[in-house]
């Protein structure tokens, strides 16, 4: 969209990222985490959002440099693990959040699940530094999100959710010269949509990202537009980037779309976990060609996965959106226990020193593992039962204090921090 000098636009930090012009992946479970938003930068993302963390879940962490990666780690040992030691002998830690300070420097936004302004400063607080922002769901309808009163939760909130904003941006914001912006979905009525929006320009946000569908909605059901221009309107008398997410499947489509409703950019997010070439321009070969060139943007995912040792569950959730079902390479990719199996299934072992790198990986992550499921229940079960013994005998009180070892990537959560490890999300959601 070309630019009005007349046109009213709130400055952008130093530190920040403009999200005008800007084709961005959006935030999801799963299909956010650090290979998956490299991969959309190779391919042309402008910006990447990582997935939800919620401010409980970063509160208390240790941010560490992984010296195998050379990324930034947050990490912390897990409460269940803190209760019952004996779910891992090693008591390896948990990989909160992860960024590539080389890679990723400007272009990552950190999304927050939140419903308290203190809780979500002192998070945000953790990780300003290393991001290029702070972005405010408000849109996520799943129970994990919206039971503890975040998500889109926060639509019925309005006074406590620009309160939010309003700490975030005095507090985190402008000490650290990043933006803070915030997602919502539209409501019902169009003229409550238009009050909410008004409100939100007004915190000292950057930007904000409407995804068109209600919050009963779910992807499956179309997005609905017809509230985006005047979301659009409203964003642009204030200054204020606005951003579209539903149904974007292409950078074409992006900018067609853009210019179509008004906005200053758009989100991508279903289209990206299975294709995450759909980023790239059409002077580039465009989105289309993925259906006969795949192998080529699995193989730039498997770089990706080794070279930030990438927790193995997410890594093969992920390959199985991009490789094709009917493929005889899925059903072997689906049979892979660690990094060395998939690379041979793949038809990788050949290119470059994959292999080495699938054999160092998986010594670090402890892959295969050895112990099933079953003799792991069966472990954790007689410790309890001796746990109990012992503190019925009154031994149980003497027991030291376990001594937490250096994160494993391998332990890196795949959904929303801390609630994941609870609750299986669905995958792909987009939040």
């Amino acid at each position: 969209m070309a630019s009005n000098p007349d046109v009213k636009r709130v400055p952008i930090p130093k530190n920040g990222a403009d999200y005008r012009g800007k084709v961005v992946l959006a935030p999801m479970v799963r299909s956010g985490e650090l290979p998956s938003r490299l991969l959309a930068l190779k391919y042309g993302a402008d910006l990447v959002w990582g997935p939800e963390t919620i401010d409980r879940a970063m509160i208390g962490t240790t941010r560490r440099i992984n010296p195998h990666t050379n990324t930034i780690e947050w990490t912390r040992l897990p409460t269940s693990k803190i209760k019952n030691p004996t779910l891992d002998p090693e008591n390896r830690e948990s990989v909160i959040y992860r960024v590539h300070p080389e890679l990723e420097k400007g272009r990552l936004i950190y999304q927050i699940g939140t419903a308290n302004p203190d809780l979500a400063v002192e998070a945000s607080k953790m990780v300003a530094a290393d991001v290029a922002g702070i972005d405010v769901n408000s849109g996520c309808p799943k129970p994990f999100s919206t039971a503890g009163g975040m998500g889109a939760a926060l639509l019925k909130t309005p006074d406590l959710l620009c309160n939010i904003l309003t700490k975030l941006v005095e507090e985190v914001g402008n000490p650290y010269e990043i933006g803070i912006s915030v997602k919502i979905r539209i409501l019902d009525k169009p003229e409550d949509t238009a009050t909410l929006v008004r409100r939100l320009v007004k915190t000292g946000i950057t930007g904000l990202t409407v995804h068109c569908r209600t919050t009963p909605m779910r992807p499956r059901e179309r997005a609905i537009r017809d509230q985006l221009k005047m979301v659009g309107e409203i964003c642009r008398e204030a200054g204020v980037a606005c951003v579209m997410n539903g149904d974007v499947t292409s950078r074409t489509e992006a900018f067609k779309l853009m210019e179509e409703f008004g906005v200053d950019g758009a989100m991508i997010a279903t289209e990206a976990e299975k294709n995450p070439s759909c980023f790239r321009p059409e002077a580039e070969g465009g989105p289309h060609e993925w259906r006969s060139q795949w192998k080529t943007v699995v193989t730039e995912y498997m770089r990706f996965a080794l070279q930030v040792e990438n927790r193995w569950g997410n890594t093969k959730y992920l390959l199985g959106q991009m490789i094709p079902g009917k493929e005889q390479m899925y059903k072997d990719m689906n049979r892979s226990k660690c990094y060395q199996d998939v690379i041979k299934a793949l038809g990788l072992a050949e290119v470059d020193d994959f292999l080495v790198q699938a054999q160092a990986v998986d010594e670090r992550l402890g892959l295969p593992q050895g112990e099933s499921r079953a003799s792991k229940r069966a472990r954790v079960k007689e410790a309890a039962k001796e746990e109990a013994e012992q503190k019925e005998n009154g031994a149980g009180e003497q027991a030291s204090e376990p001594s937490a070892k250096r994160v494993k990537p391998s332990e890196i959560i795949d959904s929303v921090p801390t609630v994941a490890q609870e609750v299986a999300a669905p995958a792909a959601l987009s939040v």
